[in-house]
């Protein structure tokens, strides 16, 4: 009888022979089967985070119909949230405070639209009338303009013979009617917004009627005492933050832009008021709001006022308070808790702008404050805080 030897093991099965070194085996395979997951763990996380981004961003864009008005209830319910807040403190119940508040939104938001909007839509429909008379204006107030663009034909015309100038001269332009869908178009996308409208203002009340239950059912949710209290922390700090600068900007644009009717209408501007509510819409967007404000009270100004300082009187006050707003009063009711990089806002207003239009927009500071609070209370998140501030 012949004995094994403890240090090999074979095992045989037709042709096939294994032999195992037991203390080979078990010392390398388990290091090299960890080193290579993490190695391919840490190879896969950036490729995994961008897979994941891309998929959020095409998300956001293909499903804004429904994400829309989501993010817009949201943010105005936060807007509106002091409101219900102070209403408590008298022991008035959330759904009655919420359904008050959602009223007196909607009734001044017809008024104002009734009101406001009718001289906004004439003004509209004349608007090649008024783009004309403008032309002429500037021509009259720069006669250095007609000279330049009788120099710029004549550079045009030049080594032209007079047979191809009179034939330039009778040409006529064709016009040629096709029957489009520009009506139905027309109505589909005012059926649209009226729907998202009416989805938002619904989502809005829901969640100012609801109170604190989406904190009551996250305290549930933890499994300690402190992990409860910590969570109520943070949700009471981020939801107050967040209402409290939505709600001191829009006071803030709201001001503003009654003041700038109230100047426009001691200069004997024509529709005043509605000027004033464009300029606290537009002082919403960063950067391009301002501008195009300035432009458009420009325009307005050459074509009331019959000289040139009194027609840039109308641009001049409203930059003027915007300067003040931006530089002085904002920062002093928001601190420098809330300032943000300048860089970053203008690439959130181009990336939400591109994503959702004039609404993304509007929305593009709002979301970028709430990111910066929400990273302002969670530490790991701590180096993005400091990248969103100035």
């Amino acid at each position: 009888m012949v004995a094994t030897p403890p240090t090999r093991s074979s095992t045989a099965k037709g042709d096939l022979t294994v032999r195992v070194e037991p203390g080979s085996e078990g010392a390398s395979s388990e290091p090299q089967a960890a080193e290579l997951s993490a190695a391919t763990a840490a190879k896969a996380t950036p490729l995994q985070f961008v897979l994941i981004l891309l998929g959020a961003i095409a998300f956001l864009y293909f499903a804004r119909p429904v994400v829309l008005p989501v993010v817009l209830a949201c943010i105005a319910a936060m807007t509106l949230k002091p409101l219900i807040r102070w209403s408590s403190i008298c022991h008035i119940p959330p759904a009655l405070s919420g359904a008050v508040v959602v009223c007196l939104l909607v009734a001044g938001s017809g008024v104002g639209f009734f009101q406001l909007g009718r001289p906004a839509l004439t003004w509209m429909s004349e608007a090649p009338q008024h783009m004309t008379e403008l032309r002429h204006r500037v021509q009259k107030l720069y006669p250095r303009l007609v000279r330049f663009n009788e120099a710029a034909a004549a550079v045009n015309n030049l080594g032209a013979t007079e047979e191809e100038r009179k034939g330039e001269q009778q040409k006529t332009p064709t016009v040629e009617v096709k029957y489009s869908r520009g009506t139905s178009s027309i109505l589909d996308w005012t059926g649209t917004l009226l729907a998202g409208i009416g989805e938002t203002l619904v989502l809005v009340y829901l969640l100012l009627a609801s109170g604190d239950l989406f904190l009551q059912k996250l305290v549930r949710v933890m499994p300690t005492l402190r992990e409860k209290k910590r969570a109520v922390e943070i949700s009471h700090e981020i939801q107050q933050n967040i209402s409290n600068y939505l709600f001191t900007v829009s006071l803030i644009n709201v001001g503003l832009g009654l003041v700038v009717s109230g100047g426009l209408y001691f200069m004997g501007m024509p529709n005043a008021a509605m000027w004033g509510m464009l300029v606290a819409i537009l002082n919403f967007v960063p950067y391009f709001g301002p501008v195009v404000g300035v432009l458009l009270l420009a325009a307005v100004g050459l074509l009331t006022y019959d000289t040139l300082w009194q027609g840039l009187l109308p641009p001049a006050w409203y930059l003027m308070l915007h300067l003040l707003e931006a530089n002085l009063i904002t920062p002093i009711l928001l601190g420098r808790r809330f300032t943000l990089n300048p860089a970053v806002v203008f690439v959130s207003l181009i990336f939400w702008t591109w994503l959702w239009g004039v609404p993304g927009a509007l929305l593009s500071v709002p979301i970028l404050v709430s990111t910066k609070v929400i990273c302002d209370r969670f530490p790991t998140l701590s180096p993005v805080s400091e990248l969103l501030m100035r």
